[in-house]
């Protein structure tokens, strides 16, 4: 069956008949997790909303006063699912999220263009394409194209955007022997009623379920953005269309402005001041290192210092802006595997590392301990790591582990 919204694509607004209505649960993602939403699926005479289909998302919108949570294609049937219940037999408004709608269009017909000029001049297939909220893609049989190669398609494309190139879409019977002249990647099993083309003029034919502009003119302009490596030795072909291709320079021009103030110059000499900025980073990064380690060996050494008449088998220290390299350099500058170090690192009020090393049975005895003082998690042997969340304990963990040493020596 080919739908009202099919036929016309530039309707907002139609009004049918409720065929059927039944309850129903729906997979939504909410929060980047899959929920079971309980809703109605309901079936009408027509549909002025497009049903996923073709590579192309599904129209959001409304009937009547519920909203319109997805629409499928079933065979011959449009299934909506709505948030509310409907009456069967009722007449309705059906109304298009036209946003949605358009930018759907805007990209699908940019995406036959680009498919057919990228195989009218490279023979370049087309395998597959992704139309997303923020991305679309085409996969291209082939295992790289070249800046030069993105260049003339992507000149091609806006020319006969230009041009103002027709986009006619005409229906034939599935058994129509002019089909066998249209390209196609094949159409679903379960497809029923007349074969739909969208035709460019001048450029192609191509079999088609999706909603499409009247004309190229109505596409604005194509932006190639990027390639990237796909499965199977293929491309993936990045692009924008129409009000995207807006919406994008907006946002560069707007981090633009924000670039020449944070870096006082202006756009054409940011690279170079971000260059010089990472190369002072990097500079300045070793450097800390460096004062780092020097600052572990100074640890170690009043620790030496002290332990001349304490002789304690005991090296407890913490450090707020430490890493593990630092705990690291401190027990490699210690070098006994005799004592016993509690190493800690982090913020106060917040998460941080725990290091334990020494004696094998004195580390595997008191590691689980401290990560449940500290509430973290870790392992090792006779050095134990450990993330933890409360590094504001470490005053407990440290008194845990005296008082463990303290039974340990009265023991023997």
């Amino acid at each position: 069956m080919v739908f009202y919204c099919q036929r016309n694509c530039y309707d907002e607004e139609y009004e049918t008949k409720v065929v059927s209505c039944q309850a129903a649960k729906l997979d939504q993602v909410v929060g980047g997790k899959k929920h079971k939403v309980e809703c109605f699926e309901v079936t009408f005479e027509d549909t002025v909303l497009f049903p996923e289909g073709g590579g192309q998302p599904d129209d959001h919108g409304s009937v009547n006063d519920a909203m319109v949570l997805r629409v499928i294609r079933r065979g011959g049937e449009a299934v909506h699912y709505l948030d509310k219940n409907i009456e069967v037999g009722s007449q309705v408004k059906q109304v298009v999220d036209w946003t949605r709608r358009h930018d759907h269009m805007q990209h699908h017909s940019s995406q036959h263009l680009i498919t057919a000029v990228a195989d009218n001049k490279y023979n370049y297939a087309t395998t597959s394409w992704y139309l997303g909220d923020s991305i679309c893609y085409i996969e291209m049989d082939t295992p790289q194209i070249k800046p030069e190669e993105m260049k003339v398609i992507e000149d091609e494309v806006n020319q006969k955007i230009r041009n103002c190139t027709p986009v006619n879409i005409t229906e034939y019977d599935a058994q129509d022997p002019q089909l066998r002249e249209v390209r196609t990647r094949g159409l679903p099993d379960d497809v029923v009623g007349p074969v739909r083309v969208v035709t460019i003029e001048g450029v192609e034919s191509n079999m088609c379920c999706g909603t499409h502009v009247r004309n190229l003119a109505d596409l604005q302009a194509i932006k190639l953005t990027h390639t990237e490596k796909g499965k199977g030795n293929k491309t993936l072909l990045y692009f924008l269309a129409g009000s995207r291709v807006i919406h994008y320079l907006t946002e560069c021009l707007s981090r633009e402005r924000q670039l020449t103030t944070l870096l006082h110059t202006n756009p054409s000499d940011h690279i170079r001041l971000v260059e010089k900025n990472q190369k002072d980073l990097k500079a300045c990064q070793k450097s800390v290192k460096d004062s780092m380690k020097d600052i572990a060996c100074l640890e170690v050494e009043k620790f030496k210092m002290q332990n001349v008449q304490e002789k304690s088998t005991l090296f407890v220290h913490h450090r707020r802006d430490g890493d593990l390299e630092y705990l690291g350099a401190i027990i490699n500058e210690l070098n006994d595997e005799t004592i016993l170090k509690l190493l800690t690192v982090g913020e106060e009020k917040g998460s941080g590392s725990l290091v334990l090393h020494g004696p094998q049975e004195l580390v595997s005895a008191l590691g689980p301990k401290l990560c449940e003082i500290l509430d973290g998690r870790g392992g090792g042997k006779n050095r134990f790591n450990a993330k933890v969340n409360k590094i504001s304990k470490r005053g407990d963990a440290e008194n845990y582990v005296r008082a463990y040493l303290a039974d340990k020596r009265s023991e023997s």
